[in-house]
């Protein structure tokens, strides 16, 4: 990784990936680790904190992802696996239940063939492993910077950064800055939102009895909540809690005091992880399924929120993104070694269309899941009680759904 200097006007690249977070991130280092050397510099708005592996503490209120076996995978290819599975919890079981009815399933890492169903990592670490990496690389990082203007040329695109007289060409931009992507809309690509009308709260909870690597996926009348496990902290165990609530009841949650926080949590949930010890610091954010109007054109690429933001529910949204990533830089490996114009529109395309299954039907899952459970009608309820005390006494049904949440499903069917 170096330091672009700020002094020289225009430099032109291969690649050029606006947005330096997790998913940016990961295509640069898959891309450098391919054969043919690839020129990429990778843009970032915030400043990237130097931090050391050996001097990493863990937090009590650390944000974290779950990565799915597909993301292993990816991430094994690319040699980060033995650094991000040193801080991972594992998810050995899967425990779906349905508040105030019977039904409900059980998903077994065993069962299914592989040690753990995904794995829980603090996104600190994350980072910390994905820079350390991207340090060995020849990426070229500037951050802070922001993207001011943003034009086609006739053969790429240019690029003006903000506070710079930088200009920036480069034959393939990728955006990669979040959801509802600033510099998508300077080329005219907007989003399609559909609001849930739910707030997503984000906290960690320490528990007094060990979670044995079992996540629980809890659906209640409000909306779905997840419990999934993390390693200890300071020798207790607790739980990454995703709690997604109506609008007016996520703010009362927010303002509640701990006690009371934790009082309505033990209610929703229940008491299978025993009494609930304590909660960190907690986070809320509006919910909704964003889509971006296009992903390719000749010269662009728009990647990870930037191209579609899911529901919380069934913790899919980076592992999708990442599984995109990795689609992506085979392609563009492949156009250039065999002398094809990588940035050109039937190259990108050929990789929109093999990741479409893929998108779609995670799209689709992760739509329909809450919606299905928040229906209230004794009908639907007792149809989908139905189908989770079938997935609880059939293998077959269990293990298409646990291999479709590894993020397996799709990739067999798409890439044999």
């Amino acid at each position: 990784m170096t330091e672009t200097p700020a002094t020289q006007n225009s430099r032109s690249y291969d690649i050029v990936i606006v947005g330096g977070g997790m998913v940016g991130i990961s295509l640069a280092l898959l891309l450098a680790e391919q054969q043919h050397p690839w020129k990429i510099l990778l843009l970032e708005a915030q400043a990237y904190q130097q931090s050391d592996h050996s001097e990493h503490r863990p937090s009590f209120d650390a944000r974290s992802t779950a990565l799915s076996w597909s993301s292993r995978k990816i991430f094994e290819a690319a040699g980060l696996w033995p650094a991000l599975q040193s801080q991972a919890s594992h998810i050995k079981k899967i425990h779906v239940s349905d508040r105030g009815h019977i039904g409900l399933t059980r998903i077994d890492a065993q069962e299914a063939g592989v040690e753990a169903l995904g794995y829980v990592v603090e996104n600190r670490w994350i980072g910390s492993v994905l820079l350390e990496k991207l340090a060995a690389t020849s990426v070229e990082v500037l951050a802070p910077a922001r993207v001011a203007t943003i034009k086609p040329l006739k053969k790429g695109v240019r690029l003006i950064l903000e506070d710079s007289e930088q200009i920036l060409e480069s034959s393939l931009v990728v955006i990669a800055d979040g959801a509802n992507s600033k510099t998508a809309q300077k080329m005219g690509i907007h989003s399609n939102q559909q609001p849930y009308g739910q707030q997503g709260i984000i906290a960690n909870i320490a528990l007094d009895k060990p979670h044995d690597g079992v996540a629980y996926e809890r659906f209640t009348d409000q909306g779905p909540m997840a419990m999934l496990p993390l390693p200890d902290y300071q020798g207790r165990p607790r739980c990454a809690l995703v709690w997604t609530e109506p609008a007016e009841k996520a703010e009362q949650l927010m303002t509640a005091s701990d006690e009371e926080f934790l009082q309505c949590l033990q209610e929703r949930f229940g008491y299978r992880l025993g009494m609930l010890q304590q909660v960190g610091e907690r986070h809320a954010y509006p919910l909704s399924l964003t889509t971006s109007t296009e992903q390719v054109r000749r010269n662009l690429v728009v990647l990870g929120n930037a191209a579609h933001s899911l529901h919380p529910v069934a913790g899919q949204g980076f592992n999708l993104s990442l599984r995109d990533v990795a689609v992506l830089a085979d392609v563009l490996g492949s156009a250039r070694s065999s002398g094809g114009d990588f940035a050109a529109l039937e190259t990108l395309e050929s990789y929109q269309q093999q990741q479409l299954a893929d998108q779609q039907n995670t799209l689709l899952f992760s739509d329909n899941l809450p919606k299905l459970f928040s229906q209230s009608s004794s009908a639907i309820a007792l149809g989908r009680n139905s189908g989770l005390l079938m997935m609880d006494l059939i293998p077959g049904l269990r293990s298409r759904f646990a291999r479709f949440g590894m993020g397996m499903a799709t990739r067999e069917a798409g890439h044999g």
